[in-house]
């Protein structure tokens, strides 16, 4: 049988937090425990379908607990663990590149001319 690569630090991490909505559902679940209600609610254009997979996967993980209340009906909330709240300052450190970087990245993305006396960034460095 043969043996699986080792995966280098980065790719765990990217294969953890990666995707399109897990850091928005770790971010609402920085803020305090939800419900999954309250999760769809505040996360616009997630379906319930792929919040409760970004859910469950990030359950697997030991990023995200969920802990089920034996009321009726029974209430259901999520929370982030320990392991998941060392996340946030690398969720943090890529929101902040993201803001750095989006005006660059659009240029780019849609192929616009880059005037580089004028292009600017938050950060104030100038685009390359």
């Amino acid at each position: 049988m043969a043996k699986r690569p080792e995966l280098c630090p980065v790719e765990t991490t990217a294969r953890i937090v990666g995707g399109r909505w897990k850091a928005a559902v770790l971010e609402q679940l920085f803020q305090g425990t939800k419900r999954f209600s309250e999760l769809k609610r505040a996360i616009s254009g997630i379906t319930q379908r792929t919040l409760s997979q970004q859910l469950r996967q990030l359950q697997s993980t030991g990023i995200v607990e969920r802990t089920v209340y034996p009321d009726t009906p029974p209430r259901v909330v999520y929370a982030v663990t320990p392991l998941g709240k060392s996340l946030r300052p690398l969720l943090d450190a890529m929101c902040h590149w993201g803001k750095s970087h989006s005006a660059a990245m659009a240029l780019k993305i849609f192929g616009l001319p880059i005037d580089r006396n004028k292009a600017v960034l938050l950060d104030r460095t100038v685009l390359s």
